[in-house]
């Protein structure tokens, strides 16, 4: 086997890795999955796991990096290179939050979600990267209010950094709501006080 397939047969075992370990995660939680049980999942020898990470911990942080970097991706794509105006934009993006945030099986989308309050408690890492994962959600979130501002289709009282940061919090709240109550009013919710927020008709 050459270096190139060589490498290339290593990145691909350990993006199964983490696309497994994202999935289970997602619908279990951190502390709820074994190790094995992510092995197994994926077809891969615990020896393969401790070649990649070198514990658990570091195995959530690079999930939550891996995550972040794939959902600003798509930000990027919804909030600032997608046509339309900039509320147009933000619209299209909470109502995609809504369409992914499945009460039933998120299917490791909602990472953010899941384990936002518990890895926050377990691992100091794990929070950083939450924590830097979530301010990037927010920039870009204000980057597209901005750009609604500039073109007059929303306006805003407060700076768009702050109206941006109010709106994450309120989608996430809305997001675990969905979970409890196992219906969607809080995101029917969610969307109105964000029409009123950005001064948008209802």
């Amino acid at each position: 086997m050459s270096p190139a397939a060589a490498t290339t047969e290593s990145s691909d075992v350990r993006e199964n890795i983490l696309a497994t370990g994202q999935r289970i995660m997602g619908a279990k939680g951190f502390s709820a999955v074994g190790l094995n049980e992510i092995l197994v999942a994926a077809g891969v020898p615990k020896g393969s796991f401790y070649h990649y990470f070198g514990s658990k911990e570091a195995f959530g942080q690079a999930i939550l990096e891996g995550y972040f970097e794939d959902y600003l991706t798509d930000m990027d794509r919804m909030l600032i290179q997608a046509g339309g105006t900039g509320a147009e934009r933000l619209v299209s993006y909470f109502q995609a939050w809504e369409a992914n945030q499945s009460f039933e099986d998120c299917q490791g989308k909602c990472l953010a979600v899941k384990l936002g309050a518990e890895v926050a408690d377990l691992s100091e890492a794990m929070r950083a990267a939450m924590k830097r994962g979530t301010a990037g959600v927010v920039t870009y979130m204000a980057r597209a209010i901005e750009a609604g501002v500039a073109d007059g289709s929303l306006t805003v009282e407060q700076p768009p950094v702050e109206v941006a940061q109010s709106l994450y919090q309120l989608w996430l709240g809305a997001s675990i709501m969905v979970k409890v109550v196992r219906n969607t009013e809080p995101f029917r919710y969610a969307m109105t006080t964000t029409r009123q927020v950005l001064h948008l008709p209802s």
